[in-house]
């Protein structure tokens, strides 16, 4: 399965650090918190990933472009314009950068994919959260549920939007954000059918958390997959570096891998 990651909202919330670089690229423990998202899937094996580029796309495009030389000891012999790679320990990643536009809004991006994606299942998400999420356990629920889509539902501290759902896992309806009372809210990490493109129908100006994830609730093909575990998205310095220094104390549940 591919795995689409949405990486080109402006990030004004973090505007300390993102005049000068795309959110995604931001670094935590010395690396792009993209990268961390990246690790999170590889680890459960899935290393196909579709960026959708925005704003400041050109910094992502030459991070990877350069990817592969960053992460070897290699020697360079400059009277013959030559490069020996001596040693690598680069991931196994196949990485397809799209620009969607510098303006588009994630419906329009996710929708710019259609045909890359084609008629296989796909997971999706944020370039700006991390969690312990087990996604193979995800990927099963997904398919256990039978739905178009299935949104991984998390309890933060209330500063965002939530939704109401039935016993059954259907959620039924979105709300306006509600304030620290314990509401599960969308978490990103989603499992989608590419049924979920039909939802897309107002182009570049559509906006996924709104008319597309409503429609979807209202059809009854939109599921929740609840995670109790840690789950942080970076919209402000603070969290920036709240996550930093989980790293830097060995204390980040995400990191999985050595």
């Amino acid at each position: 399965m591919k795995v689409v990651i949405l990486a080109g909202g402006f990030g004004t919330r973090l505007s300390e650090v993102t005049d000068l670089t795309p959110k995604p690229m931001v670094e935590i423990d010395g690396k792009p918190i993209l990268w961390h998202i990246m690790k999170i899937y590889s680890a459960y094996g899935y290393n196909d990933f579709v960026i959708l580029l925005g704003y400041k796309g050109y910094a992502i495009k030459e991070y990877f472009a350069n990817y592969f030389l960053h992460q070897s000891d290699v020697r360079i012999n400059l009277k013959e314009n030559s490069v020996e790679v001596l040693n690598t320990s680069s991931e196994p990643w196949k990485v397809t950068l799209i620009d969607t536009g510098l303006s588009t809004m994630t419906g329009g991006r996710i929708k710019r994919v259609e045909k890359i994606i084609g008629n296989e299942s796909f997971f999706l998400t944020y370039g700006d959260g991390v969690s312990d999420i087990n996604i193979k356990e995800l990927a099963q629920a997904h398919k256990n549920n039978g739905g178009k889509i299935t949104m991984t539902a998390v309890q933060p501290d209330g500063r965002f939007g939530t939704f109401e759902s039935g016993s059954d896992g259907k959620v039924n309806k979105f709300l306006e954000k509600p304030r620290g009372d314990g509401s599960w809210i969308n978490g990103g990490y989603f499992v989608c059918e590419p049924e979920v493109f039909d939802y897309i129908k107002n182009g570049d100006s559509t906006i996924f958390e709104q008319e597309p994830l409503q429609d979807m609730a209202l059809a009854g093909v939109l599921y929740r997959y609840e995670h109790t575990g840690f789950w942080k998205c970076m919209d402000t310095l603070k969290d920036k570096n709240d996550l930093n220094k989980m790293c830097q104390e060995k204390l980040a549940p995400w990191v999985s891998w050595s």
